[in-house]
């Protein structure tokens, strides 16, 4: 499914706000990425989505403790949840919480501590509403880090921003696993836990920009993996957040098909499902080969079939040259050959009178008939229908099917001559 990321700039959005974008077709890989403006935004594929991603500048996150009992859910995002939000988060927070956005974290359940992330209302709102202005409405608002468990399943360092303002930001930290934003100086990366040059700790992995790549190298002792601001986009996209709730909230619909559509995208595309990927595969060519195999099989039985049947005709009757159609052929050679000898066929006038007399009760004559070669139609038989089932079985018996049609018995040769 093709996806458009679209990182939000911190500022409101304006004439001239430009935007960085990511185009994907699997969620994984980057087709295009870039920096412009709303209006000049590529257009996603048919199905695709359009995700904005928060810098994380612009969230503070808290973790509160819903009361036991409280509704959850995408579809229980009800005032009464929000109220329960402001009043447990008011004293917390400099701003009023009616100027402010909530979310919660994926798989929220009342009763146990939960992540918030809180942003500005009217800066978020007027970012969507820019974006669907110029054609792109946005289908899910993800944060560029988020609290909780990493897709590395330990603490994740990443050092981002400018050269003049370096940043360190520390994802899944404590039991809380929750997250950290530092200035990136050698004292930070000491209190992350992360070795420098000459230490006895072991270096630790550190994710970095490629702006301050070089700041990192130089506080952390030795060379850092560069993540460009793209993949982080691509990452933040895989998450399970969405911060579009309450009254950013989409509809169930465009959730069932969002979710449809990422999990046909991670069955398609997501590198822990190439083995699945692989092995069912092989499971499809597997059944290609053993079907082709068992056609060549009937084509081959088929054809010993004609064979024989086309060996049996030409021995029989040794005075036919061309063989064509052969159970055709040997119908019209049988014919000929009772025609010469004066014997009759099953389909002939007098052996399909000697059948219905047969098996027509005592005192039944017809009072009119007709005939073509393989059916006879006695006409003035007025028949009871319970007569009709012993008919049908004395006649199959011999060879025949019968039937009644309005006062008439009708009878049918069953087997070739």
């Amino acid at each position: 499914m093709s996806t458009l990321i679209l990182s939000l700039p911190p500022s409101l959005p304006g004439i001239s706000t430009q935007y960085g974008y990511t185009l994907t077709a699997d969620g994984h890989t980057a087709q295009r990425h870039a920096l412009t403006e709303a209006a000049l935004l590529p257009e996603t594929a048919r199905p695709g989505e359009v995700v904005a991603v928060v810098p994380i500048e612009a969230l503070s996150w808290q973790k509160v403790q819903l009361p036991p009992g409280l509704p959850l859910g995408a579809s229980q995002q009800t005032p009464r949840l929000r109220s329960v939000l402001d009043g447990l988060l008011e004293d917390r927070l400099l701003d009023d919480t009616a100027q402010l956005h909530f979310a919660l974290q994926p798989g929220a359940q009342a009763g146990v501590p939960v992540w918030v992330a809180v942003c500005d209302r009217a800066w978020l709102r007027a970012h969507l509403q820019a974006l669907e202005a110029a054609g792109r409405r946005v289908s899910r608002v993800v944060p560029e880090f988020a609290p909780g468990p990493t897709a590395s399943g330990g603490p994740e360092v990443s050092a981002i921003g400018t050269a003049d303002d370096p940043q360190l930001i520390l994802c899944g930290l404590g039991a809380d696993q929750g997250i950290s934003v530092l200035p990136l100086t050698p004292a930070t990366l000491a209190l992350a836990g992360l070795g420098a040059a000459g230490s006895d700790a072991p270096p630790a992995p550190l994710r970095a920009d490629p702006a301050v790549a070089e700041l990192a190298e130089r506080a952390l002792g030795h060379p850092v993996d560069l993540h460009t601001a793209s993949a982080r986009a691509l990452d933040a996209a895989r998450g399970d957040w969405d911060l579009a709730q309450f009254d950013l909230s989409s509809t169930s619909r465009s959730r069932a098909l969002r979710k449809a559509g990422g999990v046909l995208s991670a069955l398609l595309y997501a590198p822990q499902w190439r083995a699945a990927r692989w092995a069912l595969g092989v499971l499809v060519l597997a059944h290609l080969a053993g079907l082709n195999v068992w056609a060549w099989q009937e084509r081959q039985a088929l054809a010993a079939k004609q064979t024989s049947l086309r060996s049996t005709f030409t021995q029989t009757f040794p005075q036919v040259q061309a063989v064509i159609a052969p159970l055709e052929q040997m119908e019209r050679e049988m014919a000929l050959l009772r025609q010469a000898s004066g014997s009759f066929s099953p389909r002939d006038l007098e052996p399909m009178m000697a059948a219905a007399g047969s098996v027509l009760p005592d005192g039944r004559i017809p009072t009119g008939l007709e005939f073509t070669t393989g059916e006879l139609r006695l006409r003035g038989l007025p028949l009871a229908p319970q007569e009709e089932p012993v008919l049908t079985t004395r006649l199959r018996a011999a060879g025949y099917t019968g039937r009644l049609d309005d006062g008439s018995l009708v009878l049918r040769a069953e087997t070739a001559p």
